[in-house]
């Protein structure tokens, strides 16, 4: 099994995995409120990083403004990565949603990017696919064509708090990178649907978990659970193979633009 300095250097863009919470402290009579800013793709970035790739990170709250705008912005990547982050930040940017401004599609731009040879991983999560209450509405969006899973109309989350066994039925393929079939635990995912000519790799039950395909010249890949807490728990995320399985995902998803 290669370690993860021996896959090519990337150009790697992740967008999403943060959030702010505003929490309300009932205390008898009296309340009061606090605001916290939380990250969650910490393990993942450092190893991205380690295993020599470039990266670059957008937070949620940082897509309107500097997520790109236009093809020859996202051509300076070679895989993009959807984390837990809805459409609508995509879609709503601050000039028309706040000035009713015309602005670029920036889902439109990533679809077409994928077209032309770049690689997509879409993760799981509360606002990917679907998602929570269907807030995440990808499957109202430019990337519904590309992904290699077709999704739910209503609330796709799946719910595991006794742990989910993952079936590998396609340990061979090389977007796992030679890693285990054995995986450790998992606590849910977003539930989705292969589509024809689309490989299942993984399962959880009946359910597709880590699916890939081929759109235009390009790749995408659907890992339906987290890559973070509290889906992907710390049984996984201390994985002493989780570095090489995403580094392994990241590689193969870029193949597209690198003619592998």
């Amino acid at each position: 099994m290669p370690d993860i300095l021996s896959f090519p250097p990337l150009r790697v863009l992740v967008a999403g995995e943060s959030w702010i919470k505003h929490t309300i402290h009932m205390k008898g009579f009296d309340q009061f409120h606090s605001t916290e800013y939380e990250e969650g793709a910490g393990v993942f970035l450092d190893c991205v990083r380690a295993a020599g790739h470039e990266l670059t990170y957008v937070r949620g709250h940082e897509i309107s403004a500097l997520f790109p705008k236009t093809a020859e912005a996202l051509d300076a990547f070679d895989v993009v990565v959807i984390s837990d982050i809805g459409s609508n930040s995509f879609l709503l940017p601050d000039e028309t949603f706040l000035r009713s401004e015309k602005s670029p599609n920036k889902l439109s731009l990533v679809a077409d990017y994928v077209g032309r040879g770049g690689g997509l991983v879409m993760v799981g999560g509360y606002l990917s696919f679907t998602g929570i209450d269907g807030k995440a509405r990808y499957g109202m969006s430019p990337l519904a064509e590309v992904l290699p899973v077709g999704l739910m109309a209503t609330d796709d989350r799946v719910e595991v708090s006794d742990g989910l066994k993952v079936d590998v039925c396609d340990p061979a393929h090389p977007v796992l990178g030679g890693t285990p079939a054995e995986w450790p635990m998992l606590l849910g995912y977003n539930r989705t649907f292969p589509k024809e000519g689309s490989t299942v790799v993984a399962r959880a039950g009946d359910d597709p978990l880590l699916v890939v395909g081929e759109y235009g010249r390009g790749r995408s890949v659907a890992f339906a659970s987290d890559l973070a807490p509290h889906w992907a728990p710390p049984e996984f995320v201390e994985w002493e193979h989780y570095a090489v399985l995403w580094t392994s995902i990241l590689s193969w998803a870029a193949g597209g633009s690198r003619g592998q």
